[in-house]
């Protein structure tokens, strides 16, 4: 004890010696601790106050040393590394990597910021704004005070656009865009919103064939005369805009040029390398792509007037062919009498064949981890019109680090080849008309996976289906053909003992044929990092045996079951709806929400949905104090010695609600609190899983848990470590499910029978 006091002194004596911050400031000077900004005026609300003060100190400059915890860390650092005496090694690395340097009070120009705010008060509307600037120190610590008197927002009266008296071309298009202008009366004066405006008038106008035309041609002219804090603005176009951004022009020739070098100087091609395709000249003299991923990607066509959406949507589909490393184009005069532009594409080819050899490290949601290396070769070129040819092969590792699976760990060996299409392989056209390219995929794998001890699986899958973006909020995918075969082998004698009177475990091995239509819709915008409310949609559809079960009349309730291959195959509906929400509390900190609600319904050719389609909760991407794929179905609770190996509970039907609070801490870590809940249930009763079928009482079922997490941002990779423990069992008799009571830290035996420590990579949601 006495040795630890001694290090807890010396350690206080250390912080506290680099909080001295002022210590080694220049003669005469004091540390900048920031600025602080008071606004005074009774017309605004309390709330609104606070906000434009928080708006005008974040314009201060220069900004004060940075606080962590309350402490200016770096300072301290910089402070107890000393002066180095070389330009490199620790001491040099500690004092200015690590490190920060003070912010001196004589750095601060008090008019220079109180113009500042001045200015921005004035573009906010607040035309007769007061400001004041001062200063106070205590302790060679100093602080600047800012005092601002915005007075009275002015607003807007009315707006005039042009072409409402006098009417060009130009003019009648701009008026057009008024329906949408965000100038309107009654809203605040704000500077901002009318560069906006401009910048919305000038995109607008570059869809209607005003290539030439740009913000700057556009001037609003306010008037402040009129009264009663009020102005009203006038939108005119400059005299001095030139004539050509005043006129509509027309695409006339387009040019491609698919082998394209950025080092080049210029392009020399002979006449017989030219080829003409509909509307496109082609210089490919290697005859490296057939002409139509230009027609399928290229929205523009000799003779339409010039757009910006089909010039910016063009751009976006030949990017995201992934054929192409560097993707150029240019607009230039066909001549000097005509509103005609010709059209040049310059691409540049990424290397046809690559190979990718991986590394990855894994999580899953049955709490295990472990590595996997995949080797990847590619064409992506394939037919010459980039079509991706992809063959790898892939091995792996899973061990289960805590749980009562730990030894039985996962090998895990297969090849996959897929072949995709950068369009839609249908029998009718389909028109589409979006940024993104819509792709037909063909897939077939193998994989052969061995559980220690107890058994292997050989999986086989393939696919036939398309995937396709409207926007990039949301993606759809729909498989016409998707077939999946599992076969057991080499079942252990350990296996078959454990497994000889459970009936999960011996679904597990069981011959499994899926085959049917598959579909998957998601929206999200959490692209939008600084908006305040996020979302995640993902909504699943799996259709299996549907057709065939109906041709044939299949019905396994009646003994009519239908084989095929010798495997009676699956019949099933399926859904499955994750929603996400995203609140973001301030700059460093959100709270993050998901409720998942799954339904299987078996029927026809079977009574249970086949064990890889049913639904299973609980572990490190789900309920996180109960062991993976513990809980469940209902108020089952499967009897097992401490030592045998836990099979996995599964059911048809699936309720999960999670929410975690989640908290910038320092640099790299991120904290979180959180709390789960959620079970599953079986359809149909069943004898030897008494509660396991889901009733009207669900929700008096569901099992909870909560914790707190911490997260490491590598950048590379988000590790992430997760405490947690139950609060509600639901396999315990109704009104005991709550164990707050029996919660106790300081108990070991409470610690192994609850505690539950996960370590995962990235977010469990």
């Amino acid at each position: 004890m006495n040795r630890i006091f001694k290090t807890s002194l010396i350690i206080v004596l250390l912080i506290a010696y680099g909080c001295s911050n002022t210590k080694h400031l220049p003669e005469g000077d004091m540390l900048y601790l920031g600025g602080k900004v008071t606004v005074e005026d009774t017309l605004l609300s309390k709330k609104e106050r606070k906000e434009l003060e928080d708006q005008m100190e974040e314009l201060l400059r220069p900004k004060p040393n940075r606080k962590i915890l309350g402490m200016r860390i770096k300072l301290a650092v910089y402070n107890l590394a000393g002066k180095p005496k070389k330009d490199h090694g620790f001491k040099y690395w500690l004092r200015n990597k690590v490190g920060e340097p003070p912010v001196l009070f004589s750095q601060v120009d008090l008019d220079y910021n109180a113009d500042i705010l001045q200015n921005y008060s004035e573009n906010m509307g607040y035309f007769r704004t007061r400001t004041q600037s001062d200063s106070t120190s205590h302790n060679k610590k100093a602080t600047a005070l800012y005092t601002v008197k915005p007075g009275k927002q002015w607003k807007i009266r009315n707006v005039t656009f042009p072409g409402d008296s006098v009417k060009t071309q130009l003019d009648s298009a701009i008026s057009k865009t008024k329906r949408r202008t965000l100038l309107r009366p009654g809203r605040p004066y704000d500077l901002n919103m009318i560069k906006d405006e401009r910048e919305r008038i000038d995109q607008r106008l570059k869809n209607k064939g005003y290539f030439y035309f740009n913000p700057d041609y556009l001037l609003v002219r306010v008037d402040s005369t009129v009264g009663n804090y009020q102005v009203d603005m006038k939108l005119i176009v400059k005299d001095e805009t030139p004539k050509k951004a005043k006129e509509v022009y027309k695409i006339n020739d387009i040019i491609v040029y698919p082998n394209f070098s950025i080092g080049q100087d210029s392009i020399t091609y002979s006449a017989d390398s030219i080829q003409k395709y509909k509307d496109f000249t082609i210089i490919d003299p290697e005859n490296t792509f057939r002409p139509i991923i230009y027609d399928r990607t290229l929205f523009f066509h000799k003779g339409d007037i010039y757009n910006r959406r089909d010039h910016n949507l063009s751009l976006n589909r030949l990017i995201n062919l992934g054929t192409f490393k560097f993707v150029k184009n240019e607009f230039k005069p066909a001549d000097s009498i005509s509103n005609l532009l010709d059209a040049y594409y310059y691409f540049t080819p990424l290397p046809k064949k690559s190979i990718r050899v991986e590394l990855t490290g894994k999580t899953n949601s049955a709490n295990y981890n472990g590595t996997e290396v995949n080797v990847n070769w590619s064409n992506r070129n394939t037919f010459r019109a980039a079509e991706l040819l992809s063959i790898s092969a892939f091995g792996g590792l899973e061990v289960q680090v805590a749980g009562q699976n730990k030894g039985y760990n996962v090998y895990r060996i297969g090849s996959e080849a897929s072949l995709t299409w950068p369009r839609f392989i249908t029998p009718i056209h389909i028109a589409d008309s979006s940024a993104f390219v819509p792709r037909t995929r063909a897939l077939l794998s193998y994989e052969y996976q061995n559980r220690a001890k107890l058994y292997s699986l050989n999986s086989f899958k393939a696919q036939f289906g398309y995937l396709w973006k409207d926007n990039i909020y949301t993606e759809q995918q729909l498989n016409v053909v998707d077939i999946n075969y599992v076969s057991p082998a080499n079942v252990t004698k350990e296996y078959d003992s454990i497994s000889n009177n459970n009936i999960s475990l011996q679904r597990v091995i069981e011959k499994q044929l899926i085959f049917g239509p598959t579909y998957s819709y998601t929206y999200t915008n959490t692209i939008r990092k600084y908006k305040k409310n996020t979302f995640y949609y993902k909504g699943s559809l799996d259709l299996s045996g549907t057709i065939t079960g109906l041709v044939t009349g299949a019905d396994a309730k009646k003994g009519d079951t239908i084989t095929v291959l010798n495997v009676p195959f699956s019949q099933f509906v399926k859904t499955e709806q994750d929603f996400r929400h995203y609140l973001r509390l301030s700059r460093n900190s959100k709270l993050a929400s998901r409720i998942i609600v799954g339904v299987g319904v078996p029927y026809g050719n079977s009574v249970e949905i086949p064990y890889m389609r049913q639904f299973f909760i609980g572990g490190t991407n789900s309920i996180r104090a109960f062991r993976a794929r513990s809980i469940g179905p209902g108020t089952f609770r499967p009897e097992t010695d401490e030592n045998d190996f836990l099979p996995d509970q599964s059911g048809d039907l699936k309720l999960e609600l999670n929410t975690e609070y989640r908290s910038k801490l320092y640099s790299i870590i991120e904290g979180a609190v959180f709390v789960d809940a959620g079970n599953i249930w079986l359809w149909n009763k069943n004898d030897k899983k008494p509660g396991a079928e889901f009733s009207s009482k669900f929700l008096s079922q569901l099992a909870v848990g909560t914790g707190v997490g911490l997260r490491f941002d590598l950048s590379f990779i988000i590790l992430r470590t997760d405490l947690a423990f139950p609060i509600r069992k639901p396999w315990l008799p109704e009104g005991s499910r709550w164990v707050f009571d029996s919660i106790d830290f300081g108990d070991r035996t409470w610690r192994k029978e609850n505690l539950v420590f996960n370590l995962a990579i990235g977010y469990p949601f």
